[in-house]
């Protein structure tokens, strides 16, 4: 089974460069986590699946701490949704950064980032 988080929108500074973190820039950011099937969602039992709120909540958490990189971003993530959700195969996200400051028209860079969970 894979759940999707698509199109979770923050205003975030992030950026290699200092000018980036002072300014600040909007990311979008999608996450895809797969479990084991069959799951046991015959009793209708939030517990049994990953909670969207809580997916949601480790974002906006991450995207809160400036940092350089959008692997880092992904990297930081990934780790703390396996840490909240031991019981997922596997997760992976990606963090886009709108008119990133390069030369030329560029809509969004992305990072996509898969982890297995162990």
């Amino acid at each position: 089974m894979t759940i999707k988080l698509e199109g979770l929108d923050f205003f975030a500074h992030h950026g290699y460069y200092a000018q980036e973190r002072e300014i600040g820039n909007k990311y979008t950011i999608d996450v895809e986590v797969v479990l084991n099937d069959p799951i046991q969602i015959d009793d209708d039992n939030l517990g049994a699946t990953v909670n969207y709120e809580i997916v949601y909540s480790i974002v906006e958490q991450v995207m809160k701490v400036p940092t350089k990189l959008l692997e880092t971003l992904s990297q930081k993530i990934n780790q703390q949704i396996i840490q909240e959700f031991p019981y997922i195969v596997s997760v992976q996200t990606t963090v886009s950064k709108h008119n990133p400051p390069i030369k030329g028209v560029c809509h969004k860079a992305s990072v996509t980032l898969k982890t297995e969970s162990r």
